[in-house]
């Protein structure tokens, strides 16, 4: 049975700014409405019957109003399946079956912004109703669940348009609604307690000076700081960045990475950490000026020699080799982390328009992609681990995003354009001033060609060896181009958006 009368509701809530409408299209129907303290004063003074909540506990509201509904007679009424066994279970307890819930919070988060008095902010955080909310929610196959203020009239049109009666469907919805409310009422209480424990870290400021910025977890699961200046929320951001590449990497030889505002500007591999480290500075000396270094492998005496000479904010490496730390931490300002773990987090979250968005990482791994050869020319085995490379390359890159790489070295990359023909020709024009010699390179696209344009600047541009998602409805294109011109190209089948 989908559509369900209310016959009883318990009222209670902090702010009765428009409970009335809702009151009143109760009484219409009938409805039987408990209630405790101020609220039941609110609804007698409309002139409505009501029933204190401690005449149905035979239990008083007690310990300066902490225990009011926290009782069986209560929360038996709200948790009640609507069948024989669990309705017969009220009728022996003479208990009475609960068909609405209407709370509201104490306001926890408005009386954190108002005072720093412990004992008053932590008065502010609800039992009884967070429990009430969390009941009605469960049991949304039978009882309807009223979280906040503004469904109010909108739960009263409901009742006056159903004859008193809530659908399945509207159940659903404010049961998500009012899960919602307590997350986020949890969250902020999280909060709090993670400054107290001193998990909550205040940062100089956010991503410009004029922002406040913190962070609250536990980086020492992460990485130890060794030396340095105060990490900042940049940092942060960067160092999440570039331990999400070097995880790419791990396994592999000697690989180093610079990262600038998230992006990679320079990775490289090569047989010993040293030249790993060259062949990354010489992929764009520029931009790495300032940058987050991490390596997937110990930082020995020579690369620290020569990690020294540049100027750079953050050094992350799983080890350091004899006197490396001593060397690199003269200077004060350079904050130098040991790696503990090349593990990401499974999940990704970030507030946005009053609420969060949240996705699995993307963990797929380029080892694991199923390369489909789409032309008839393939690449040279030599060179086949550079489609690898590039994969993983191209897939830290912001969209849209090229990289273009030869000898397991990033040479060229286009990034944050919001066209795949400027991404194509910035990573072209980069590789270019960088010195870099294009001919027999491979090219990584995040996303399809949508036309074979791309295809043909590569070409024009000495690229020989593409591959990309595919699935694009001109990809034949794309494709015929290629074979009428001796490229090779493969399919991951893919996208490796990043925004």
């Amino acid at each position: 049975m989908s559509n369900i009368p209310i016959t009883s509701a318990l009222i209670s809530v902090y702010d009765k700014s428009g409970l009335d409408i809702l009151v009143k299209e109760l009484h219409n129907h009938q409805v039987k409405i408990y209630s405790t303290g101020g609220t039941y004063d609110f609804i007698k003074n409309l002139g409505i019957e009501v029933t204190l909540v401690e005449d149905l506990t035979g239990f008083p509201a007690m310990l300066d109003g902490r225990v009011k509904t926290l009782h069986p007679a209560v929360f038996a009424g709200i948790l009640a399946r609507r069948n024989d066994d669990h309705l017969g279970q009220l009728q022996t307890h003479n208990l009475p079956q609960i068909d609405l819930v209407v709370v509201d919070l104490y306001p926890f988060e408005e009386t954190l912004k108002q005072t720093s008095d412990d004992a008053l902010i932590i008065e502010k955080i609800d039992i009884g109703g967070v429990s009430l909310l969390r009941a009605a929610s469960k049991n949304h196959a039978s009882v309807a669940v009223i979280s906040k203020q503004s469904q109010y009239p909108i739960v009263a049109d409901w009742l006056k348009e159903n004859n008193g009666s809530t659908s399945i469907e509207q159940r659903i919805q404010l049961a998500y609604e009012s899960f919602m409310v307590t997350a986020h009422y949890d969250t902020a209480i999280s909060y709090y307690f993670a400054e107290k424990v001193g998990q909550a870290k205040h940062l100089r400021y956010g991503e410009n000076p004029h922002q406040k910025a913190s962070f609250i977890g536990n980086l020492d699961d992460i990485f130890r700081q060794i030396s340095g200046k105060e990490i900042s929320y940049n940092n942060l951001v960067d160092i999440d960045g570039a331990i999400a590449l070097i995880s790419e990497f791990k396994s592999n030889d000697p690989t180093f990475a610079i990262i600038k505002h998230t992006n990679p500007c320079g990775v490289a591999t090569r047989d010993s950490v040293k030249n790993a480290w060259d062949a990354a500075l010489a992929c764009d000396p520029t931009s790495a000026f300032g940058g987050i270094i991490i390596s997937n492998k110990m930082i020995d005496g020579e690369t620290a020699d020569a990690i020294d000479e540049i100027f750079y904010e953050v050094l992350i490496a799983p080890s350091f080799g004899e006197g490396v730390i001593e060397k690199l931490s003269k200077k004060k300002n350079r904050i130098i982390l040991h790696l503990s773990t090349f593990e990401v987090s499974p999940e990704q979250r970030k507030y946005i328009l009053g609420g969060h968005l949240s996705q699995s990482m993307d963990n797929h791994k380029a080892e694991d992609e199923s390369l489909q050869q789409v032309t008839k020319a393939t690449i040279p085995a030599s060179q086949s681990d550079d489609l690898i490379f590039s994969l993983k390359c191209v897939k830290h890159l912001k969209s849209n995003a090229i990289a273009i790489v030869k000898n397991q070295q990033m040479i060229g990359a286009g990034l944050g354009q919001t066209s795949r023909v400027d991404a194509l020709n910035q990573a072209i024009e980069k590789a270019k001033r960088m010195g870099f010699d294009l001919d027999s390179s491979v090219l990584a696209s995040d996303a399809f060609f949508p036309f074979a344009d791309s295809v043909e600047i590569s070409y024009n541009a000495g690229i020989r060896y593409i591959v990309q998602p595919g699935g694009s409805v001109k990809d034949n294109d794309s494709i015929v181009f290629c074979d009428d011109h001796g490229m090779a190209m493969y399919f991951t089948g893919i996208r490796h958006f990043k925004h």
